[in-house]
This record gives C-alpha cells, structure tokens and sequence, in this order.
C-alpha cells in the first residue's frame, strides 16, 4: 500500500480528472445560445435533458466523495505538533507488539510441527495396518518358522 502522500496525490489527481470529465460533459450536452441574428434553432428532446441531469448529479457525487477523501487523508497526515520523542514512542510500542506477535506465531507454528509429526505417525500406522490386512498370507507366514 502506497504511502499518505502518495495516496492524496492519487486522490488529487482523480478529482482533476472528475473536473476534466464533468466539463466535457458540459460541452458536449449544453444547450447553444442564442444570439441575435441567428434563427436556429437549438431545443433540447426530454432524454438529452435527462441524460444532462443525470450526468450532473453523478459528476456532483463523484467530486464531492473525492473532496472528502481529500479531506480525510489531510487530516490523516502527521502533524508538526508530533515531535520526534511522540515518533520514538509509537515505533518502540510498535515494536513491542510485533515481537509479542512474532512470538505468538512462534508458538502455533511449534504446535503445529508437533501435531503434523503426530499425524505423519498416524498415517504410518494406518497405512502399514492396511497393508498387512491387504496380504494376510505374509503375516501367517512369518509367524511359521520353516524347518530344516
């Protein structure tokens, strides 16, 4: 994951984009004005008015949730009130609770190992029951001795 100023660049550069967009839009569904002189006529079809409004209120959501992602990753942003001493703290808690979970994991991987060997032994059984089972010839042949 990128960083807090890579992702308000991010952010920034998606909401120029959502201006870009909307204004295009504008022009392309915008209704010519008249002027004086020219006869032509420039009515608008109840769809294209639709697909307008349409438009408009999708443009208006998007920059709208872009300016309060915006927002909320400036807020995000450390501060000049953290000093250096705060910093240490946070990295040193941090470091504390990654090596009570490095530890942690140690422990169920260790578990784990010991529960795979028991299983391992399990299937060794299993498996050399099946196969005495399988050729019950051999077993009563080992039990009788040939004699010479």
């Amino acid at each position: 994951m990128a960083d807090r100023l890579t992702q308000l660049q991010d952010t920034i550069n998606q909401q120029a984009e959502h201006f870009c967009n909307s204004i295009g839009i504008l022009q392309q569904f915008s209704t010519p004005s008249k002027f004086p002189g020219f006869d032509r006529s420039g009515s608008q079809t109840p769809q294209q008015q639709q697909n307008q409004e349409d438009y408009a209120m999708l443009f208006a959501t998007l920059i709208s949730r872009c300016a309060k992602d915006i927002d909320t990753l400036i807020e995000s942003l450390p501060s000049e009130e953290s000093s250096t001493e705060l910093q240490v703290q946070s990295l040193r808690r941090l470091e504390a609770e990654n090596k009570e979970a490095a530890e942690q994991l140690e422990e169920v991987v260790r578990q784990g190992e010991i529960l795979l060997e028991k299983i391992q032994g399990a299937l060794s059984d299993i498996a050399q029951s099946q196969l005495d089972m399988q050729n019950p010839i051999l077993i009563l042949n080992k039990d009788i001795k040939p004699q010479l």
